[in-house]
């Protein structure tokens, strides 16, 4: 994954079987990579219809995610597979709140913000802490895997694929 105006190049990102800030994607973000999940409970892979959802840190394991919350409507997302590449434009951004089903329902769903609506085109879900703004709000809570309570989450878009 490369996101050139928040200057990340490159970044691994590992598909696992579960859904999002789960245990076994916690294990991959440890790793300083990013976590994609898939399956019944997570979303599409990479150009799929509906929610491709990507989530790293921001503050640990390297901090691959650290300037994500910087990242405007209008960056443009690389991602590039063994077959193509496929560039999403950022349209939303969206907090998500781990104390909140329906706010988890909501990131997770086929089409982000939209439980229950059938998706129609390709989307990317960008996902990282919000520690930082937790905390200057006074708000320590944290789940048992260490997640604050809220996320930050950035919407895409595909735009454009091609041949790799």
């Amino acid at each position: 994954m490369t996101i050139p105006d928040v200057d990340i190049r490159n970044l691994r990102v590992e598909p696992y079987q579960g859904q999002t800030d789960d245990a076994p994607g916690t294990v991959i973000q440890d790793r300083g990579i990013a976590a994609s999940s898939h399956g019944p409970s997570g979303g599409v892979g990479p150009g799929g219809i509906g929610n491709y959802q990507v989530t790293a840190h921001r503050n640990s394991a390297g901090g691959p995610f650290f300037a994500i919350p910087d990242l405007a409507n209008g960056a443009r997302i690389e991602v590039v597979t063994d077959q193509r590449t496929f560039v999403y434009e950022v349209i939303e951004t969206r907090e998500t709140s781990f104390r909140s089903e329906r706010s988890l329902a909501e990131q997770r769903a086929p089409v982000p913000g939209q439980p229950g609506r059938t998706p129609s085109e390709a989307m990317i879900t960008l996902s990282t802490c919000a520690t930082q703004e937790d905390h200057a709000a006074g708000n320590y809570w944290s789940d048992d895997l260490g997640n604050p309570e809220h996320r930050i989450d950035k919407i895409g878009v595909l735009v454009s694929s091609r041949p790799t």
